[in-house]
């Protein structure tokens, strides 16, 4: 491990002493959006992203694909999935069962309708070959009146019926169809029958798989997986708004299998220590997202990090221990991985 600069070998037992695993630290680091191409985007992102484009209009910022670049520290340029395969235990802790990169977090900016989709649970991709499903979660960034999203499929509805619906080009009368205001949080698990609608800018958290089976795409010549997204629908899911749980300390969003969404408050400046909540046994990977304003990560330990507005720094389980502060109107926003059948 010594090749890796950011890494300094501490006294595990003043580790132990400072909640951080006995084990060599990586410190906080800022990763570079990607911005992908769909149809159902849009050429000029500003002013969330200082982007225009007169190409393939853009529907999704990948705040943490495995092709994302590292933006700061001594491994700036290199890939986000290459660092995880370099240095897991750093990055995710030692109870972690996997080596790989467990969630991409998006933006998504939707012009027009979004197909009407499906995603396979963790069993059903592995059948194909894939190695994990897709259960997400959104969080409504800013919505305008009248904005709506689908997910599920309304009481009594039949596969059958769906079957019929995709072909008649009916499908939508069968979606459950929800307004969402900015804070919503929506829940999304594997097997939901769901779409978006233009009105609303979404953060999406979810399982670091990009696999979707289209059932319906409104007459655009792409590719549907018709039999496979029936496979995969339940007629009955956990989908749907989640209320917020308001602690003293946080705001918990949501709290599901793969993910935990909370809205932290910072006022003027907050240790990395207070950011987990009790129930998190020992430090893992966390994401800090800044839905608006901005912050900076400052430590004796390293250089400072700039959160920039709707930029996102990555925390690994290693990290010392440093300040979050806000420059200026943070919103700040952490989301950290969950392993079904383990607690926190």
């Amino acid at each position: 491990m010594a090749k890796f600069s950011f890494f300094r070998k501490k006294n595990d037992a003043r580790m132990a002493g400072e909640g951080l695993p006995a084990f060599a630290e990586l410190t906080p680091f800022r990763i570079e959006p990607r911005f992908v191409p769909r149809v159902w985007g849009f050429t000029d992102l500003r002013p969330w992203y200082e982007l225009v484009t007169d190409s393939d209009p853009i529907g999704e910022v990948w705040l943490t694909g495995d092709d994302c670049p590292v933006a700061t520290g001594p491994h700036a340029g290199k890939k986000l999935g290459d660092l995880f395969h370099e240095v897991p235990e750093a990055l995710l802790g030692k109870s972690a069962p996997t080596t790989d990169s467990p969630l991409l977090l998006k933006v998504i900016f939707a012009r027009d309708k979004l197909s009407v989709q499906v995603h396979p649970d963790d069993a059903l991709a592995q059948k194909y070959g894939e190695p994990r499903g897709k259960t997400e979660c959104w969080y409504a960034l800013a919505a305008e009146p009248g904005a709506q999203l689908a997910v599920g499929l309304k009481p009594g509805v039949t596969l059958e019926q769906v079957r019929a619906g995709i072909q008649e080009g009916t499908l939508e009368n069968s979606l459950n169809v929800l307004p969402v205001a900015a804070g919503d949080m929506i829940f999304v698990d594997a097997g939901t029958v769901h779409t978006i609608w233009p009105g609303s800018i979404l953060l999406e958290s979810q399982q670091n798989c990009d696999l979707t089976y289209r059932m319906y795409d409104f007459g655009r010549p792409r590719p549907l997986q018709i039999e496979k997204s029936l496979e995969a629908t339940r007629l009955t899911t956990r989908a749907g708004k989640v209320p917020p749980t308001v602690l003293p300390d946080r705001t918990v969003l949501v709290d599901e299998n793969y993910f935990c969404v909370e809205r932290i408050p910072v006022a003027t400046s907050r240790t990395s220590t207070s950011l987990r909540s009790s129930s998190e046994k020992a430090p893992g990977l966390a994401y800090l997202f800044a839905a608006a304003g901005a912050g900076r990560l400052a430590s004796s330990g390293f250089e400072s990090v700039e959160l920039p507005e709707r930029g996102i720094v990555a925390v690994p389980a290693s990290s010392p221990i440093f300040a979050i502060q806000d420059l200026g109107g943070l919103d700040l926003i952490r989301i950290t991985p969950r392993w079904p059948g383990k607690t926190a």
